[in-house]
């Protein structure tokens, strides 16, 4: 799931795209209107794609871009551990946003209507600290982009590549920053799943309130990580969500409450709250549960009771985010704990949420069950 835009990368992200493709013109009018501010809502979607129902997926094309959908990501987070049981968690996305879809394409070379923004984070759990930073690129030059055969998806140096046809895993990631570095390989140890109707994530009444989302739930990972000046062997396993549409949320959506889950038991969760402006729940708001084997069916919101249990406030203010959660799925015999590795994982660039590492413990049907997973919580800052 994407994180809402704040008003700062909207303004960011208008001044980058009319930069490279138009004419001068003014600058980005904070209390008003401007390119990346069509990214929620209804308004001015005419000239772009929509998803308004089920599809057949179309492999290996649906690996890469789709330029002419508003916008797209490649998400990859993971949990991950040294030889010696020093715990990290690492996220990796790269989005794509489509800024003009009716804009005739100019022959200078970097004139494009994509523009590309990636965001890199590592959890220290045993430092007690979250490092994290934020890339925008032009669509264009080479800067940003994603290939198909083979795979490969960049924006700049960071990287996520694979191999040619329908699976292009494993996957290789590659991204770093002065404070850190990743290099790691992931191997998919389930095949990929079709989130929603056979990959229709539909999050509105309205048909063309939906995406396109398939996920990898349990990628095996290996590699090292370069912090402090030291390089850290690791293993652990990893999740990559896939998703690309136009009018993903409607006006009354506020944001969200999105989690994966990996258990002990060879079972993975995926679910999320869409979370209304009134205090309510969206009543689309589902989830999936893949079973060991691969297996997998729709868990819809009266399947899974989620309740918060405990608050952080972040020291930027305007935002206080629940870390811990019970989670209970009666249907599978499963009630979990789910609390974050540490409260402070909060993105502050120019989007502002929360996504970090977090622990799972609980009660299964045979007995106790442990695992781990990630959440991604949006909406909640004053500036989204």
């Amino acid at each position: 799931m994407i994180a809402r835009q704040s008003l700062g990368s909207l303004v960011l992200l208008s001044v980058l795209f009319l930069a490279a493709c138009q004419e001068p013109a003014p600058p980005a009018d904070p209390d008003g209107d401007s390119p990346l501010g069509l990214l929620s809502g209804e308004e001015g979607l005419d000239s772009y794609a929509r998803i308004t129902a089920p599809r057949e997926v179309d492999f290996p094309a649906d690996h890469g871009a789709h330029p002419d959908y508003r916008h797209e990501w490649w998400y990859v987070t993971g949990n991950l551990q040294s030889e010696n049981g020093r715990r990290f968690g690492y996220q990796l996305t790269f989005f794509r946003f489509n800024l003009a879809p009716e804009m005739q394409q100019r022959r200078a070379s970097l004139a494009t209507n994509q523009v590309w923004m990636a965001h890199l984070a590592l959890t220290d759990a045993d430092g007690e600290r979250y490092l994290h930073a934020e890339r925008l690129a032009r669509g264009a030059a080479g800067l940003a982009g994603a290939e198909v055969e083979p795979f490969r998806v960049w924006l700049e140096d960071w990287q996520l590549e694979g191999g040619s046809g329908e699976d292009p895993t494993p996957f290789r990631l590659q991204a770093g920053t002065e404070d850190f570095d990743l290099s790691l390989t992931l191997q998919a140890d389930k095949p990929l799943v079709l989130q929603g109707d056979r990959g229709y994530s539909q999050k509105g009444d309205d048909p063309g309130n939906a995406s396109f989302y398939y996920s990898w739930t349990r990628l095996g990972t290996s590699g090292e990580i370069r912090l402090d000046g030291e390089l850290v062997s690791v293993t652990g396993e990893s999740w990559m969500d896939r998703e690309w549409g136009t009018s993903t949320l409607t006006e009354e959506q506020q944001g969200w409450d999105w989690f994966s889950i990996q258990l002990d038991d060879g079972r993975d969760i995926m679910f999320y709250h869409l979370r209304l402006s009134d205090g309510g729940i969206e009543p689309r708001s589902k989830g999936l549960l893949v079973e060991a084997d691969g297996s997998y069916r729709v868990l819809d919101l009266d399947a899974v009771a989620l309740e918060a249990l405990r608050y952080w406030d972040s020291p930027e203010g305007g935002a206080r985010y629940p870390v811990a959660w019970r989670m209970q799925i009666a249907g599978e015999a499963l009630d979990l704990r789910l609390e974050a590795v540490l409260d402070d994982q909060e993105l502050r660039g120019g989007f502002r949420y929360w996504e970090g590492a977090i622990d799972v413990r609980g009660e299964a049907a045979d007995g106790t069950v442990r695992g781990h997973g990630y959440a991604e919580l949006t909406g909640y800052a004053s500036s989204d």
